[in-house]
C-alpha cells in the first residue's frame, strides 16, 4: 500500500536585511562617548555619564527629589553646551519654569515641552534633535491610537518601547521619570525595567535632607555606585564627604552609640548605630529597626541571649536605628549593633574613638566582612584610632589599630562594657508575666 504523499511545506520568503554585518572590532566607538551630566554624584553613579541612544528610567517616591534633580541636571548639561529637552506630561510650563527659576536652571539651551500625547513628543524630538531629553513622567505619556487610558499597562509598555525606539534612531539620550508603588518597586510592566539601559533609584526620607542614587541595572558600567546629595533650599547639593554629614551631629559619651564603617558599592561611609534597650510592660515587647535590617537585628539579640546570657532582652523594648536618614542592609554593621545594644543595657559608653565592623554568626562567632581596609583607612581619616574587627580580618592601614576577637563576647570586652550578664536593663526589668488566655468552651 503506497503512502500518501505530504503536501509541501510552503517555504518562508527571504528576507532583504536592512542592517548591515561588520566585525566587532571595527564598531565605531566614538557614537558611544559618555556625556557628563554636570553632577559628580550622579555622574559617579552613571559611569561617567550618560550614553547617546540610551535609555534610563529614574524611580522614587512621590516628592523625594526626581524632577528637580534631572532639572538641575539638564540645566548643567545645557550650559555646557549640549541641547536639552524637558518634556513634563505631569505639570503645567508655568509651574516647571517656577521651580527653574528657583534652582538657577534658566540656561537658553534647555527646552520646555508641556505635553503628554506621544505622537507630539516624537514629533519634536525628530525636529529638535537634542542630544538628550526627560520624560516627566512615563506613566502619564499616552499614545490615542491605543485606546487604553493614560498609565494603564499597555499605554506604558507601548509608549516606552516606541521611546526607545526613537532614542537608538536619533542617537538622543531620554530619561524616563517613572513612579513607585507602595512596596517600593516600580509601577508599571515589568518589560518597562528590561526595555532601558539603566534603572536607577533616587531614595530618601522626606523628613531627612539625605537623598541616595543607586543604579539598580546599568549596562553600561557597575551597579555597585553610591550618590549622595543633600536637599536644600536651593535645590540638591552635592555630598563629597558623607561621613562628616552622618557623624556631624554625634553626641561624644553616650551610652548606646557606636559607629560602623560599611561600604556603600566601592563607598566607605562611617554611619552611628544607636541603640536604646528599655523596661517593657507589654507581654510581646518591641522591636524597632530604623535603617537597619529587622531581620539582623533579631539575630544578633537572639546570640545575645543565648550566647552571652542577655537573657533580660526578651523581656525589654529595643529600639535600634542607623543615624542619618541611611538605610544599612549589609552584615557588616552586626557587630555595632551587637555592641550598641551591651552598651545600652549596661548603660555604659563605648570609646569615642571606637569603630566596629564584622559579622555576627548564630554560634557568636565572628566573620570578617569585605573590604575592611577601605572601612578602617575612612574611620582613620575622620580621627578613629582603634577598630574591634574579627580575628580573621587583614591588617589594618596606617594609623589605626585592631582589636581582633574572634566571639561576640570577646568583642565585647575590648570595646570596655561590662561582660556580666546579671547588670540589669536600666534598674530592675522582671520577666513579663504569663496572662492567662481565656479560652471558649468546646462544643458538644
Amino acid at each position: 500500500m503506497e503512502e500518501p504523499t505530504r503536501p509541501r511545506r510552503a517555504s518562508a520568503p527571504i528576507l532583504v536585511p536592512t542592517s548591515s554585518v561588520v566585525p566587532i572590532g571595527e564598531v565605531d566607538l566614538d557614537r558611544s562617548a559618555v556625556r557628563p551630566t554636570g553632577l559628580g554624584e550622579l555622574d559617579r553613579v552613571l559611569g561617567g555619564g550618560l550614553v547617546p541612544g540610551s535609555v534610563t528610567l529614574v524611580g522614587g517616591e512621590p516628592g523625594v527629589g526626581k524632577s528637580t534633580l534631572l532639572l538641575q541636571a539638564l540645566a548643567a548639561m545645557a550650559g555646557a553646551g549640549a541641547r536639552a529637552l524637558l518634556v513634563t506630561a505631569e505639570e503645567s510650563a508655568q509651574q516647571v519654569g517656577l521651580r527653574a527659576r528657583r534652582l538657577a536652571a534658566l540656561a537658553p539651551s534647555l527646552h520646555l515641552l508641556a505635553d503628554a500625547s506621544l505622537p507630539s513628543v516624537l514629533g519634536h524630538l525628530a525636529a529638535l534633535g537634542p542630544d538628550v531629553v526627560v520624560v516627566d513622567s512615563i506613566q502619564t505619556v499616552f499614545d490615542p491610537d491605543l485606546g487604553a487610558v493614560p498609565g494603564s499597562v499597555t499605554q506604558v509598555r507601548e509608549c516606552a518601547q516606541r521611546l526607545v525606539g526613537a532614542a537608538k534612531e536619533l542617537g538622543v539620550s531620554v530619561i524616563l521619570v517613572g513612579h513607585v508603588t507602595k512596596e517600593g518597586s516600580l509601577a508599571g510592566p515589568r518589560v518597562l525595567e528590561h526595555v532601558v539601559d539603566t534603572v536607577l533609584s533616587f531614595e530618601g526620607d522626606r523628613h531627612h535632607a539625605l537623598r541616595l542614587v543607586r543604579a539598580v541595572k546599568h549596562r553600561f558600567g557597575s551597579t555597585e555606585e553610591l550618590g549622595l546629595f543633600e536637599m536644600t533650599e536651593t535645590g540638591l547639593a552635592e555630598v563629597p564627604d558623607p561621613s562628616g554629614l552622618f557623624l556631624g551631629d554625634r553626641r561624644l559619651g553616650v551610652a548606646g552609640s557606636v559607629v560602623a564603617p560599611i561600604m556603600e558599592g566601592h563607598r566607605p561611609l562611617l554611619v552611628e548605630v544607636q541603640a536604646l534597650v528599655s523596661p517593657s510592660t507589654l507581654v510581646q515587647p518591641r522591636r524597632s529597626a530604623q535603617g537597619l535590617d529587622h531581620g539582623r537585628l533579631t539575630l544578633v539579640l537572639a546570640v545575645l541571649g543565648a550566647r552571652l546570657g542577655y537573657q533580660r532582652l526578651a523581656a525589654a523594648d529595643v529600639h535600634a536605628s542607623a543615624v542619618g536618614g541611611v538605610r544599612v542592609v549589609e552584615p557588616g554593621v552586626d557587630l555595632a549593633v551587637g555592641l550598641a545594644l551591651v552598651s545600652s543595657i549596661t548603660d555604659t559608653a563605648v570609646p569615642a574613638d571606637l569603630v566596629a565592623c564584622g559579622e555576627v554568626g548564630l554560634g557568636g562567632e565572628l566573620r570578617q566582612v569585605s573590604r575592611t581596609p577601605r572601612r578602617l583607612a575612612e574611620a582613620a581619616r575622620l580621627g578613629f584610632t582603634r577598630a574591634v574587627v574579627p580575628a580573621s580580618a587583614p591588617e589594618p592601614p596606617p594609623g589605626i589599630a585592631v582589636l581582633r576577637a574572634a566571639t561576640l563576647a570577646e568583642a565585647v570586652a575590648h570595646a570596655g562594657l561590662p561582660g556580666s550578664a546579671d547588670r540589669p536593663v536600666r534598674g530592675p526589668c522582671p520577666q513579663a508575666p504569663l496572662v492567662p488566655v481565656a479560652r471558649a468552651p468546646m462544643s458538644p
